[in-house]
């Protein structure tokens, strides 16, 4: 399916995205919109009846989260598994009932702070994300080690539990994980000819949140220059696999599309895309091996048809981080995680090798 070193963002599109043009500017930016790209990843397979509960973490925030899979009691594999950009708790990984039992897998999704139902942090960071991870797995208990899955732009949280709480990790899996076009270990040359290839407004996109975050709403709602293209609907950041991956999903019902962004576009998303581009308090080549005895494992997982996130950034990551097993997906795009044979692929890499 994939190699481990080759040669060489996030929730359910509606189908309204992938039947008609646009809507307007104005509900695309509204609070509860659902005519965004991320409102289709959603879908997927619920493999079981399944729990909705909010923790409240020590600052006073309010954490929703969702569980999945075995009781936690009965598990033997605990997984969190960390939403990308314009997602929830509520997308479901494609793994079958029979992999779930047969694994004894618990699943743990929350909503990440200021989207669905999970309060905002006006103090947000990718520091932060790490220990809102580590205060929902003490409030529930979940044991003093649990394994991370982090899709697309939730994987600046999972590289922050590689840097602060790597004692807590039994594993960690970043899906077609997010990077930053600023971090100081990419060649420039490697960096610059991978954010060239994003479509000009989402490199001032990039730009504005990384170099002027107090600029970044004016330029979210502003109206002379298109912003995000996936906020837009814009289908053409999506290769052949993911617009079959998006038809598919699309033609599925829907849970909780209506909630991910009910604190607002900016606590959620606009927050979000601040966080991850500003400058982090470190560098993902200064990370240690959280498993040196081989007791756990850390995997990319990377389709090489990916037009939202250039596989060459993190192909490069993983060759300088021996440690990380990569997996690039011939053939395969942004949403490849939602194709029950791959998603089944990672979860087994993850927790058996």
């Amino acid at each position: 399916m994939g190699s481990s070193h080759p040669v060489s963002l996030s929730s359910c599109v509606s189908a309204r995205a992938l039947t008609s043009s646009d809507n307007s500017q104005s509900k695309q930016h509204s609070s509860g919109s659902s005519s965004s790209l991320g409102n289709v990843f959603a879908g997927g397979d619920c493999i079981c009846s399944c729990s909705l509960r909010m923790i409240k973490l020590s600052d006073g925030r309010h954490l929703a989260y969702r569980e999945a899979g075995v009781s936690k009691e009965d598990a033997k594999y605990k997984i969190i598994v960390i939403h990308g950009f314009d997602s929830s708790k509520d997308l479901s990984l494609p793994v079958s009932q029979e992999l779930v039992d047969e694994l004894k897998i618990y699943l743990l999704y929350y909503d990440r702070a200021g989207y669905g139902e999970s309060d905002p942090n006006p103090n947000r960071s990718v520091k932060s994300e790490a220990f809102d991870i580590q205060e929902l797995a003490d409030t529930l208990e979940i044991g003093s080690k649990f394994y991370v899955i982090a899709l697309s732009m939730g994987a600046y949280a999972a590289w922050s539990c590689l840097k602060y709480i790597p004692q807590r990790l039994a594993g960690v899996s970043l899906v077609v994980p997010f990077v930053h076009y600023w971090w100081p270990c990419l060649p420039p040359s490697l960096s610059r000819a991978a954010f060239r290839r994003l479509l000009a407004q989402d490199q001032w996109t990039f730009r504005v949140a990384h170099y002027a975050p107090w600029l970044f709403y004016w330029w979210m709602t502003q109206k002379w220059f298109p912003s995000l293209s996936v906020m837009a609907g814009n289908l053409s950041i999506f290769c052949r696999q993911d617009l079959e991956i998006l038809k598919k999903l699309s033609e599925c019902p829907t849970v909780g599309q209506e909630k991910i962004r009910q604190q607002g576009v900016y606590e959620s998303l606009h927050r979000d895309l601040i966080a991850g581009y500003a400058k982090w308090e470190f560098d993902p080549l200064d990370l240690e091996n959280p498993f040196p005895n081989n007791e756990g494992s850390v995997h990319i997982w990377q389709g090489y048809e990916d037009k939202v996130i250039p596989f060459q950034l993190n192909c490069f990551l993983s060759e300088k981080l021996t440690w990380i097993q990569y997996h690039e997906v011939a053939e395969m795009g942004h949403l490849m995680i939602y194709e029950r044979d791959i998603c089944e692929s990672i979860v087994k890499a993850l927790l058996i090798g």
